[in-house]
């Protein structure tokens, strides 16, 4: 098992930027990209830090059942993982009532753009 690929997947998945997995753990981008690519192997800490930063349990990392689920899901391009992690980074500060207006108002362009 490659445990860097593996949370460089559930990064992805999640619309994240190892920007944002910097900001959340304190860890390094140049290290959380030695990690995603092979070169380092990261503690059971450091894991556990990353898997918070993330939003999921530690023991995702060694689920090969989930992970074979969550991998055969639609893939995004890298443009759309971008643009997801934006609209996730700015609709943190909305209201409920803001991100319902937000939501109402993607549904609507995206009906008339189908058009």
């Amino acid at each position: 098992m490659q445990i860097g690929s593996v949370i460089r997947e559930f990064r992805q998945q999640k619309g994240m930027s190892q920007g944002d997995i910097e900001k959340r753990t304190g860890l390094l981008r140049c290290y959380l990209s030695r990690v995603e690519n092979g070169h380092t192997v990261p503690s059971l800490d450091t894991l556990a830090k990353i898997a918070d930063a993330m939003d999921i349990p530690v023991a995702q990392f060694f689920s090969d059942g989930q992970i074979a689920r969550d991998l055969s899901a639609p893939r995004m391009s890298d443009e759309e993982l971008r643009f997801m992690g934006q609209i996730r980074r700015y609709s943190m500060n909305l209201t409920d009532n803001d991100r319902k207006l937000l939501l109402a108002m993607v549904k609507k362009f995206a009906s008339t753009s189908a058009r």
